[in-house]
């Protein structure tokens, strides 16, 4: 594989990684959740073949028992 592959597949994995975190938001919002430091981890894109991470972050308890809420009712909707 040549070094623009290389940085190609890099750049595809970095925008299936900005992808993730946008869906994610979207979704949780329509919800009525926001994770207020969801985002893509920094470190894990350095280097020559990033790895993206997507870093949930830190939230509130409140906003952490929100979040528990919906995915117990929806487990308990697709039961």
């Amino acid at each position: 594989m040549t070094a623009t592959e290389r940085r190609r597949e890099a750049a595809g994995r970095v925008r299936a990684a900005e992808d993730a975190v946008a869906r994610l938001r979207a979704g949780l919002a329509g919800v009525g959740v926001k994770l207020p430091s969801l985002r893509i981890d920094p470190v894990s894109c350095a280097g020559n073949e990033p790895m993206p991470l997507v870093d949930l972050g830190r939230c509130s308890i409140e906003t952490a028992l929100r979040l528990s809420a919906q995915l117990e009712a929806k487990a308990a909707h697709d039961s």
